[in-house]
């Protein structure tokens, strides 16, 4: 895990640099006073900011990008109670306000990406060729997310000098293309160990990796796995198996390395880099709030997870007054009855201790504090006043934590450790090579736990005593099922992988198969379908290409599955 720096000193670089023009020599103000002398001036000044925005951008996108979108797809956490501002049909009914805050920012990020490796390139102002590596592997990082979420998007032609209106390319073909430009990577760096010297070193520049270019490779041959085994048993994918071999015979994310993540800097204005936090704490009131989601929670609390009192806080509790008002003789909600129950079976459900009595109209339910309750997702406007916030539990103070100079908080999640012995196992449970999958598992488990400073005796008692952590029985689906679950788990806080995951294993399959009670539920766009990607933002139709890609992938809405969907 490594630290980001303060951008103060990178952006006023930035701004001298581009004062004197970014295509100038940089040699004619070697002899001048105001500018740099050559040992002063490198690519890395342009690293971290090129590294931050695409896990923690400014509070607007993390915002409707990640909360209102992904993290709710997700099924971690959802909005949809009384005094909230959205209902949980939010994001499931098409908005094109959220939709366009989320293609804005992952269809224009890569030009931030692109500059840097323009400047690290052969012929560029600050040729290197291993940083010139490590912006292939951003690069992959980038469209690996930026397809999972749309689809077929820009990717052969993206950034071509010239071509203003780029082709959408099919995903089979960018997910061949990353992987060319991660075995590119990989190869560059060799046995390489830095960058350079001196002002040539990234070093704390590069907030993923510390400037370990051994980790670099290693991050990029695990993200080759996680491709190769998401395009496995999609249509055409030919190389995937190819793909998972290649990667299994080479170092992976492990306990020795640990997880690549970015640690969050609450110094700097949350317009530059944002959290959780910036959202749960900047506004007034309970309307930006929201609350930790159901499949979530009752998966975590039914098996004793240990992070569970990491992850999320219980619920206040208190006493909750239902009334079905009459007007007129007859009463407001006919579905008053319907709701309520709903309301009881949620607790049940999460088998919380609760009393409920009836008196007269009203119903009263009675929540002891201190319960891990999650809320269920997808609700409608109409259940709205039924779904109390005290009832539920919410984010975590990690989490949740506000800007300071002291401020800790959660990790960026990058790619995991955990996420790289899962895959492990998956392969050698699929036959695709062999191994000891348990023991693949349990690893997986424990360096997720590590994530968040669990203990590696809490994590083992989880894995000798959690049936979803053992897969040394059962049938090939049911193992894989318990696989899909633990990488599901572990992607909280990293909303656009745990969405994905959902989409291509059909894990947890209660969230997986949507929901069909209106009188509960907001159907949405989708007629209560789960969602299989975002549809483009308003301005992709400018481009002529665009209906092409409508016609190939299919309509521009989000129940078009992707290429390697299942």
């Amino acid at each position: 895990m490594y630290t980001m720096k303060k951008l103060s000193y990178i952006t006023g670089l930035l701004c001298l640099i581009i004062a004197v023009g970014c295509t100038k020599d940089f040699e004619e103000i070697n002899r001048d006073s105001q500018g740099f002398d050559s040992d002063e001036v490198s690519a890395k000044y342009f690293l971290t900011s090129s590294q931050v925005g695409l896990y923690a951008p400014s509070r607007f996108e993390y915002w409707r990008a990640h909360l209102i979108n992904s993290d709710r797809y997700a099924g971690h956490v959802d909005f949809g109670f009384n005094q909230g501002w959205w209902a949980g049909e939010l994001g499931y009914k098409y908005d094109v306000a959220f939709t366009d805050a989320a293609y804005g920012w992952l269809a224009g990020y890569f030009g931030n990406i692109k500059a840097f490796a323009d400047f690290t390139k052969e012929g560029g102002e600050f040729e290197n060729q291993y940083m010139f590596a490590m912006s292939l592997i951003m690069k992959s990082l980038y469209f690996q997310m930026y397809t999972d979420t749309f689809g077929m998007v820009p990717f052969s032609e993206a950034g071509v000098d010239g071509i203003l209106t780029p082709k959408y390319d099919a995903q089979i073909d960018i997910y061949k293309g990353i992987i060319a430009d991660l075995d590119q990577a990989m190869t560059i760096i060799g046995d390489a160990e830095r960058t350079g010297l001196g002002i040539d070193d990234v070093g704390e520049n590069d907030v993923y990796c510390g400037g370990d270019l051994q980790l670099w490779k290693t991050l990029a041959n695990s993200l080759k796995l996680r491709l190769g085994m998401r395009a496995l048993g999609a249509p055409g994918a030919d190389f995937a198996q190819t793909t998972i071999n290649q990667a299994l015979n080479q170092p992976l994310l492990d306990a020795t390395t640990g997880s690549v993540t970015m640690s969050k800097d609450y110094v700097i204005s949350e317009w530059t880099s944002s959290s959780y936090g910036d959202v749960w704490h900047d506004f007034a009131g309970l309307g930006s709030k929201w609350t930790m989601g159901e499949p979530f929670i009752n998966l975590l609390d039914d098996n004793n997870d240990p992070r569970l009192s990491v992850y999320a806080n219980p619920a206040p509790g208190g006493s909750f007054v239902f009334t079905n008002i009459k007007e007129g003789g007859s009463y407001t909600d006919p579905n008053y009855q319907e709701r309520v129950d709903f309301i009881e079976s949620t607790l049940i459900t999460a088998q919380a201790d609760y009393t409920l009595t009836v008196d007269g109209d009203d119903i009263i339910i009675d929540l002891p504090a201190g319960q891990y309750i999650g809320q269920p997702i997808r609700l409608n406007a109409d259940i709205m006043p039924y779904v109390r916030f005290e009832m539920f539990s919410t984010p975590g103070d990690a989490i949740l934590q506000p800007r300071g100079d002291k401020a800790t908080g959660y990790p960026e999640i990058i790619l995991s450790s955990a996420e790289s012995y899962f895959l492990q196992a998956e392969a050698v449970v699929r036959g695709i090579t062999s191994g000891d999958a348990q023991e693949l598992m349990a690893k997986g488990i424990i360096e997720a736990m590590k994530l968040w400073e669990i203990s590696e005796g809490d994590a083992n008692n989880y894995i000798s005593t959690s049936a979803i952590a053992d897969i040394s029985t059962g049938t090939t689906e049911e193992k894989l099922e318990k696989i899909a679950l633990q990488r599901w788990l572990a992607s909280y806080t990293d909303g656009f992988e745990a969405w994905a995951i959902v989409r291509d294993t059909g894990y947890p399959s209660s969230l997986a198969a949507g929901v069909s009670n209106p009188v509960i539920f907001g159907l949405g766009t989708l007629n209560g379908d789960y969602p299989q990607r975002l549809r483009y933002g308003s301005g992709a139709q400018a481009n002529p290409n665009y209906a092409q890609a409508v016609s190939q992938q299919g309509p521009d809405n989000q129940a078009t599955k992707l290429w390697w969907a299942k």
